[in-house]
């Protein structure tokens, strides 16, 4: 059995930065998939942002994407960490996730003030979309994943091809 000092070890410095597991191709895949997606289809209504750093608490947390109303670039005005809320928050589970850590990372989200969270499972080809804590959508398959908070639509069939 690995002691805590062992495990820690073992970790990237972009796991101990993010707090979140390395990235396979799997996760690349999808998330570039919902990327490309989100800015091909609402790229003039918000902001896309991946890997962008929230001081949430008591930690802070790195999303997979942000999804902002849209706001103009200020390149001389650079922040280390977004002390507002993003509407949306997606996540991308991994492997080593379970469905309790990623549900505990949505309630953090909720608390910091999004609107809406993405669960994204890759192994099972679903999303759940929930607009609070314990309250989701389930889709998968074929279906065409909603957000109604936001007013978003996307093949799934699109997310994970």
């Amino acid at each position: 059995m690995e002691t805590s000092v062992e495990i820690l070890e073992n970790l990237s410095a972009y796991e101990i930065e993010r707090g979140k597991p390395m990235p396979d191709t799997i996760h690349s895949i999808v998330q570039g998939n919902l990327l490309f997606e989100l800015r091909t289809r609402y790229g003039v209504n918000f902001r896309i942002l991946p890997e962008l750093a929230l001081a949430t608490v008591p930690d802070g947390t790195t999303p997979d994407i942000a999804l902002y109303q849209t706001f103009a670039a200020d390149y001389k005005n650079r922040q280390p960490r977004r002390t507002d809320p993003p509407l949306c928050c997606i996540e991308i589970q991994s492997p080593s996730q379970s469905p309790e850590e990623m549900v505990a990372k949505a309630e953090t989200y909720f608390r910091f003030g999004v609107q809406t969270c993405w669960i994204v499972q890759p192994a099972m080809q679903c999303v759940f979309v929930f607009d609070g804590p314990g309250s989701y959508d389930f889709f998968h398959g074929d279906d065409v994943l909603r957000d109604e908070k936001l007013g978003v639509e996307l093949p799934l069939v699109a997310v994970f091809a």
